[in-house]
């Protein structure tokens, strides 16, 4: 009989209702569009154009992101009353892969080329509709605009970069793998993983141009090797594949 040691290290995470699962969510998701939507375009001002409207809206979507990351600091430190590393490893499942004999790490980790691959496919398909002007970051960061907005701006990159980090790793993706799909099967048994990428998907409210394909991605490439693999690591590493890939494209364009 197999035996998960990892979640004695602290108290095992509880099991979420369903209404606690949706009331985490619009924790993360309601605050991420009011940034978006309320917020970014007041302290861009009416008019201002790129040079202020780029800097508005990464800062407030950081702002709404660094949140994520302190809910789920709050949220494990009231569960586990402790908030040791050897605590908050277990409780948030990040944890090398394992496998159902209870093997972890080795050969499991090739598994996250794989998806990466999987993740790279997904964007050159025609998913999602136009984003409206002046909303789509990357759009924006990426036009004529922002590339002079970004051009020796070391102080906006290094901004982007912390926004980056805590989408893959210590925010959006920590929340959403690491805190809730541990706690989500006694409330949607075996397909917990899939109700918790539509829920990733939909939380996208700040852009929701990219629900069809977040919704794609967030179910089958991120929260499903994260549930096979009992590991919010897989989620986490294929995510960051493409920060990776955004972070350099940016610097190339502040170098310029």
């Amino acid at each position: 009989m197999s035996v998960d040691v990892p979640e004695q290290a602290g108290v095992a995470p509880r099991q979420y209702s369903r209404a606690a699962v949706l009331a985490v969510w619009a924790a993360a998701a309601v605050p991420m569009g009011l940034l978006a939507w309320v917020v970014a375009p007041a302290l861009a001002g009416s008019g201002s154009g790129d040079r202020h409207t780029i800097p508005a809206l990464v800062a407030a979507l950081t702002a709404g992101l660094v949140w994520q990351c302190v809910l789920v600091v709050v949220l494990v430190a009231v569960e586990q009353r402790s908030l040791r590393w050897r605590v908050v490893r277990e409780a948030l499942w990040l944890r090398a892969p394992t496998d159902t004999a209870g093997r972890r790490g080795g050969r499991m980790w090739w598994w996250v080329p794989v998806f990466v691959a999987g993740y790279a496919v997904l964007q050159l398909l025609p998913l999602g509709f136009p984003a409206p002007a002046g909303h789509d970051l990357n759009a924006l960061l990426t036009s004529p605009g922002g590339r002079e907005v970004l051009s020796g701006n070391w102080g906006l990159f290094a901004l982007v970069v912390v926004m980056l980090l805590f989408t893959t790793v210590l925010g959006e993706e920590l929340l959403f793998r690491g805190l809730l799909l541990p706690r989500m099967r006694g409330a949607f048994g075996r397909a917990d993983w899939i109700v918790n990428g539509i829920l990733t998907g939909l939380y996208h409210l700040h852009q929701p141009w990219s629900i069809p394909r977040s919704l794609l991605a967030h179910t089958l490439l991120f929260a499903y090797p994260t549930r096979r693999f009992r590991s919010a690591w897989l989620g986490i590493a294929v995510h960051s594949a493409s920060s990776v890939v955004i972070a350099a494209l940016f610097l190339t364009l502040v170098l310029r």
